[in-house]
């Protein structure tokens, strides 16, 4: 086990924004927790929350590797819409200590899955205290069809007004 330190310096750096991956044209990891790790002079990397990733469209390989200074990395494939991206994720799941903020987190390989950082307001446009102002996605889940054809709740009322003039409706 080697320490970073002047001659090989990496440090560990939470992200100042959202981050997200996607893979054949869907998100699979998107968060605002990710940690940006810079290691010596190579390009930085995110590590995502393994919460923050749908790990459903992975598999874990046989394949490992050794980092002197970050310790024993595992791999996964990632398979969706019947494209593969072999080992483009890894993960240290028992990092050195020196690197225990990317204990369990997932890395992509960026010439295998896009990685970049992205606008909250963008991301999510409804900030959780606009959808609690408004009641909730529980109440608007509610006015949607029921499966029948009729709505699960009596219908909001219009915000628009109808043409009285007879006109296309």
């Amino acid at each position: 086990m080697k320490t970073p330190g002047p001659d090989h310096p990496i440090t560990l750096t939470p992200a100042l924004h959202r981050w997200r991956a996607t893979y054949s044209g869907h998100v699979i990891a998107d968060s605002d927790e990710a940690i940006i790790l810079q290691e010596a002079a190579y390009p930085p990397v995110v590590y995502f929350p393994r919460e923050h990733v749908a790990m459903e469209y992975m598999a874990r390989t046989d394949r490992t590797t050794h980092c002197p200074y970050k310790g024993d990395a595992a791999y996964y494939t990632v398979l969706m819409n019947g494209h593969v991206a072999e080992n483009a994720v890894w993960t240290y799941e028992r990092p050195y200590p020196s690197m225990d903020l990317i204990d369990g987190r997932l890395a992509f390989y960026t010439d295998r899955i896009e990685v970049c950082e992205v606008d909250d307001a963008a991301a999510n446009p409804h900030p959780k205290s606009e959808v609690e102002r408004d009641g909730g996605v529980d109440a608007i889940v509610q006015h949607t069809d029921a499966g029948d054809g009729t709505s699960q709740r009596e219908h909001w009322a219009s915000n628009v007004e109808r043409p009285d003039d007879g006109g296309a409706r």
